[in-house]
């Protein structure tokens, strides 16, 4: 079920979606990538106030936006501001919210920018616990969705450049099955049956380090993204189809980026395929 938002667009990205999607960019997509790209890139070349920043962030990490004062004044809840009225300007001529909307409609939208504060504050916290430590290579790699990286960690693989396994000739992927009592798929699974954001942020952060330890990245501007979309009750159960999908996805590394990988035409698909039936 498709539902228009006032400032994010309902379609989910997959990892292929992310690369060929050539729409504008969702609001908590496009300040979560804009926040990470800046201070990794500091924090890679330890700089002093991307260090400091960063090691800001992950105090954060686990508390409620706004309820912490220490969360006041972080740079990209500017930028959330900053790039709603950007797109209110383009879309309707203006930046002011309108003063002839309904209550009803200020409501929708103030649960809106509720949503997308609270996935850009979960994305952007992930990734600095995410980067800790790491110098020698970004944690944030575009393409690299939740689901990817799970696997790869399942698959017992480590960063973003090792190949992972390929279909056989005969396209049947007998060799990829993941044992239903492994524990990374077990986390996996309790991240897709979460009842609750709170919840949900918890057992993402548990993922978290364990994929640190693997230095295997994460795309966090799509995280954002469908981390919004997963507080809407119409757009959860498309989240968790992703995430699901992107699990028993085929990735082959391309020769011109080795840290950006595209999915082959075929997934490979087995009865655990899909979070949906999966209970608690």
């Amino acid at each position: 079920m498709t539902t228009t938002t006032p400032h994010t667009e309902p379609a989910l990205a997959t990892s292929k979606q992310g690369n060929d999607d050539k729409r504008r960019p969702s609001v908590p997509r496009s300040v979560a990538q804009r926040t990470v790209d800046r201070l990794q890139s500091g924090y890679r070349q330890n700089d002093a106030a991307a260090v400091a920043a960063v090691a800001r962030l992950r105090r954060e990490a686990g508390r409620d936006l706004y309820t912490s004062p220490s969360s006041w004044g972080l740079e990209y809840l500017d930028d959330l501001v900053r790039l709603r009225e950007q797109r209110r300007l383009e879309d309707h001529g203006s930046s002011d919210p309108s003063p002839h909307l309904s209550h009803r409609i200020r409501l929708r939208q103030e649960q809106q920018e509720e949503r997308e504060e609270r996935a850009v504050h979960l994305a952007v916290t992930l990734w600095a616990l995410h980067q800790q430590s790491i110098r020698d290579h970004p944690m944030h790699v575009s393409g690299w969705s939740l689901g990817r990286a799970v696997r790869r960690l399942a698959d017992g693989g480590t960063g973003a450049q090792d190949e992972p396994a390929r279909p056989s000739a005969d396209n049947r992927a007998t060799d990829r099955g993941v044992h239903a009592d492994s524990p990374v798929r077990t986390r996996f699974v309790r991240i897709g049956t979460s009842v609750d954001f709170d919840m949900l942020g918890r057992r993402l952060r548990e993922m978290v380090l364990l994929l640190r330890n693997a230095r295997i990245p994460l795309d966090y501007g799509l995280l954002a993204e469908q981390l919004c979309h997963w507080q809407d009750e119409a757009l959860q159960g498309s989240v968790r189809r992703s995430w699901g999908r992107d699990f028993h996805r085929f990735h082959q590394i391309s020769p011109a980026n080795d840290e950006e990988e595209t999915p082959s035409a075929s997934a490979a698909r087995t009865p655990d395929a899909s979070l949906d039936d999966v209970g608690e």
